[in-house]
């Protein structure tokens, strides 16, 4: 059953709750997913609490049955990962996917009650001004209400057939529309590969930085970029293929990760 938690800014947050008794676990999206269309995150969420976690599982703003309007930025999402840390106990390991994974960085970084860091695939290569100046077009055409022109911009590193295959879809105006909630995602990777480039990355946590076996060959070097940047990381390749994990193995790690993040 879906539950419903209100942030410091006001905003709405849908989210699932599971096991509810032991050290927290809270799994951050990236540029896109929600629980409805997202096949292995609750999946997941449900093994490791199996495993013997407290594990939280949300719509980020302006996805699923979180409805948001206005300026979808970072503080609003950050106010909103803060709030699933309370519901999850009042402190959590973060799970980040892909650009959840700077705004998990962001959080631990901004002092949200954050135990550890576990990050799939976090896409921090491109040099800073490059991902500044991306992320600055983005929310341009945000500003705007471009929508198209956004989601295209953010998918224009990606392989070439995703934004293909959402371009040939009935709904793809509508399904571009949901950019509106990309724009912390281009803030976020904007400010960590900034702070990455200048070592100024105020991380104290541990950090797990794992990639798929089967991936693109920037993601075991942002993973290494990382660990190289905090005071106690690790880097891991993981059962994984495309920018995605398998729940299985996924939930086993990180069980183990969220107990060692609790000693």
């Amino acid at each position: 059953m879906t539950l419903y938690a209100t942030t410091s800014q006001g905003d709405r947050v849908a989210y699932d709750l599971y096991g509810a008794s032991g050290s927290a676990l809270v799994f951050v999206a990236g540029a896109g997913p929600y629980r409805a269309v997202d096949p292995v995150t609750t999946p997941t969420a449900r093994l490791a609490a199996d495993a013997g976690l407290t594990t939280v599982v949300f719509d980020r703003l302006g996805r699923g049955e979180s409805p948001a309007e206005g300026r979808l930025d970072l503080d609003r999402e950050l106010a909103a990962v803060a709030t699933m840390i309370e519901v999850a106990g009042g402190s959590a390991v973060l799970c980040g996917h892909s650009s959840g994974c700077s705004i998990s960085l962001a959080a631990a970084d901004a002092g949200l009650s954050v135990d550890g860091l576990a990050l799939w695939e976090a896409p921090l290569v491109a040099p800073a001004d490059k991902t500044r100046a991306w992320a600055d077009e983005i929310v341009r055409h945000l500003d705007a209400e471009d929508y198209v022109g956004a989601t295209e911009k953010y998918m224009e590193d990606m392989p070439p057939e995703w934004l293909a295959g959402m371009k040939s879809a009935p709904d793809w105006p509508e399904s571009a529309r949901s950019s509106r909630s990309q724009r912390a995602d281009a803030q976020s990777l904007a400010w960590a590969q900034q702070a990455l480039e200048d070592g100024t990355l105020d991380i104290t946590v541990p950090v797990l930085a794992m990639y798929g076996a089967l991936t693109f060959p920037e993601m075991p070097v942002a993973a290494a970029s990382i660990v190289a940047s905090v005071e106690k990381g690790t880097d891991k390749e993981m059962p994984g293929a495309m920018h995605t994990w398998e729940p299985g193995p996924m939930a086993a790690e990180l069980a183990e990760f969220v107990r060692q993040c609790a000693v």
